[in-house]
């Protein structure tokens, strides 16, 4: 009986859920409405409601009359749904709410007005031209600023003052071709403007942003690094610009600094990086670098230096980086690389070396290596020297190089590999190479194949899952052993004959 009243009272709640809440929308316990599919914003949300989600609607105006009563509303989002305006004050009223997100609309400007209390505005993904200062007036509580692929041309200091408590502004993906400063804006954390169209960063720009940490320009035309950067930076990118030279005395303040992305841009040389003491990355990859950067910083854990024209890779580079994680020398053109160049990077757990000049795979790598990438070298022979050591290897790629044969006593000296890439050689497909295939299958390892070169016969069959090969390899096998059984048997009947003559001998010498 006590169940069925309960039942009876959840059915009934639900349906008094159900009948508060708008068509096309769902309600839940938490206060949340989402809706989808509408011609305007409905009637009848709850007035308790916290969270409104709209999407993929079509409403082409807001107006001041689609929220009274909401109250209790903290975050409005609306999602795709083709707003093109906003009517003065409509959100001015909502003074609880905290989170106004407005994405992939047609907006050409930031609705008037908005709340104190907002502490993030995304405006995403509309058509917003100019910002203006009168935009913010009051927003001294906002955290979060979005304005990511829309149509502004210009930033100032002006749009964003009264901004005082701002942590995050991005503004990816406009027309912005100047910045003005400084930006008085003291707790600024973050700031992200790529893909714009600046040319030139003044240094005033950073001088009131002493708490930055994280800062982007990448996808930008600038042909140099901004000067005046904040001390207080940790991470810089400046990806897909132009320059042409960096000169480390601009940023040797940069003390903090611990990530640097400079790929893709037009770098010849870099020098003078070991300057930032506690960079633990750098990324410079698609550039024009001839050979790797001299002097390193100690405490680098990730090097890119992938799609470059280095020839050469020696140990002086790399004797002081015991804390390199990960080393991507791939799409260079190394011919060289000195035996134990990487020797005393003692953490060293991922090499990418493809689409480089190598005729053999280097001597004495690092003991930590988990992961070896040598797809698309002119390597010939795999030996057991070159690999007896790499007990902790558990990728190994081999693709497109020239090995026709595979050494057994070099795999069973690698325990945890579990993914062998050997797929585009001129496999010389012997019985031998089966064998090694079944002992790599019996310990675990994933073994891709390829496509045999040799013999004749077996030219365009894959060695890997031919059972015409097996078939032939394993009548060769039980030749074999009944050959050696025949052997066998043959010299175990001399033996005996040996035997038999001896003891003749002796009885006969006893008997005399």
């Amino acid at each position: 009986m006590h169940l069925l009243c309960a039942f009876l009272f959840w059915l009934s709640l639900s349906n008094g859920l159900s009948a508060n809440c708008p068509g096309r929308c769902s309600c839940d316990s938490m206060q949340s409405v989402q809706c989808y599919r509408l011609m305007e914003v409905p009637l009848g949300i709850p007035s308790t409601t916290k969270r409104l989600y709209i999407s993929h609607s079509r409403i082409q105006h807001l107006q001041l009359s689609n929220f009274t009563g909401l109250l209790a509303l903290e975050d409005f989002i609306l999602l795709a749904s083709g707003t093109e305006s906003v009517e003065n004050d409509t959100f001015k009223t909502l003074s609880g709410l905290k989170t106004l997100e407005l994405w992939k609309n047609k907006l050409r400007r930031v609705p008037s007005a908005l709340p104190a209390n907002l502490e993030v505005l995304k405006l995403n993904d509309n058509s917003i031209c100019v910002l203006h200062g009168s935009d913010f007036e009051g927003l001294g509580k906002l955290k979060i600023l979005e304005l990511k692929n829309n149509l502004i041309s210009a930033l100032s200091p002006g749009m964003l003052s009264s901004l005082t408590n701002l942590q995050s502004l991005m503004v990816d993906g406009n027309n912005i071709a100047s910045v003005a400063g400084p930006l008085n804006l003291p707790h600024l954390k973050y700031v992200s403007m790529e893909n714009n169209k600046l040319h030139l960063i003044p240094g005033n720009v950073f001088s009131s942003l002493q708490t930055l940490q994280y800062l982007s320009f990448s996808g930008n035309l600038l042909t140099k690094i901004p000067t005046n950067l904040p001390q207080s930076l940790l991470s810089l990118k400046l990806e897909r610009n132009q320059l042409k030279v960096v000169r480390f005395r601009d940023v040797r303040h940069l003390e903090n600094l611990s990530h640097l992305y400079l790929s893709e841009n037009f770098l010849f040389s870099i020098d003078g990086v070991q300057m930032l003491t506690n960079l633990t990355v750098l990324e410079v990859s698609q550039n024009r670098l001839q050979m790797l950067p001299p002097k390193l910083p100690a405490r680098l854990q990730k090097l890119d230096c992938s799609s470059n024209f280095i020839q050469r890779v020696t140990a002086p580079e790399f004797q002081d980086l015991r804390d390199l994680k990960h080393l991507f020398l791939d799409n260079n053109v190394v011919s060289l690389f000195e035996a134990g160049a990487l020797q005393r990077c003692s953490q060293l757990s991922n090499l990418a070396l493809e689409q480089n000049l190598l005729l053999y795979i280097p001597l004495r790598l690092p003991k930590t290596l988990a992961r070896l990438d040598l797809k698309g070298n002119a390597i010939q022979d795999m030996a057991e020297r070159e690999l007896r050591d790499l007990k902790q290897l558990q990728v190994l790629n081999l693709r497109n190089n020239k090995i026709s044969a595979l050494d057994l006593k070099a795999l069973e000296g690698l325990p945890r590999l579990r993914h062998l890439y050997l797929d585009g050689n001129p496999w010389n497909c012997t019985c031998n190479l089966l064998r090694v295939r079944e002992v790599l299958k019996a310990k675990g390892t994933d073994v891709k194949g390829g496509q045999c070169a040799a013999p004749a016969e077996r030219q365009g069959e894959s060695w890997m899952s031919s059972k015409k090969i097996l078939k032939q390899c394993e009548h060769h096998l039980n030749q074999n052993e009944k050959s050696k059984e025949s052997k066998k048997k043959a010299k175990q009947e001399d033996s005996s004959s040996s035997r038999l003559s001896v003891d003749d001998d002796d009885d006969d010498y006893e008997i005399d």
